[in-house]
């Protein structure tokens, strides 16, 4: 009898354990439409990991951010490259590729001035990156 317990006592620890893991995080870009921000986070040498908050925007069922200066120095120079870790909408993606998105620039700006009420002052700043963020496939 008490090998019959302990038997059922394990078995409910291993579904205890089983659904208490946390779900795998899902790229739903149209549920990533609706936030102000992501964060992306890069690996530079002499600096380690750095997390910074970018403004995104959905287009095409896509997400893309727009870089100034200093952020897209740290995407050129990050050693996890060609890939990123972004955090949106409560989830982390450890490998989300960045691929440069150029032809994309104008569409982008103009997403993003319809979404944040204050990119009438930020569209002055140099944004040198467009990029469009892509989740590597399981």
């Amino acid at each position: 009898m008490r090998k019959t317990w302990m038997l059922v006592a394990a078995f409910v620890a291993c579904l205890a354990t089983a659904s208490a893991r946390a779900p795998a995080a899902e790229w739903k870009p149209a549920a990533f439409a609706k936030e102000d921000t992501l964060q992306l986070r890069t690996v530079v040498p002499g600096e380690g990991e750095y997390w910074f908050p970018v403004w995104l925007v959905v287009v095409d069922d896509q997400v893309y951010v727009r870089l100034g200066s200093r952020a897209t120095k740290r995407v050129q120079r990050n050693t996890t490259a060609p890939y990123l870790a972004v955090k949106v909408a409560g989830q982390i993606f450890d490998r989300v590729r960045g691929v440069a998105a150029p032809e994309f620039a104008d569409r982008v700006a103009a997403a993003m001035a319809a979404k944040y009420t204050s990119d009438i002052f930020v569209r002055w700043f140099s944004h040198p990156l467009t990029l469009r963020l892509v989740p590597e496939s399981p």
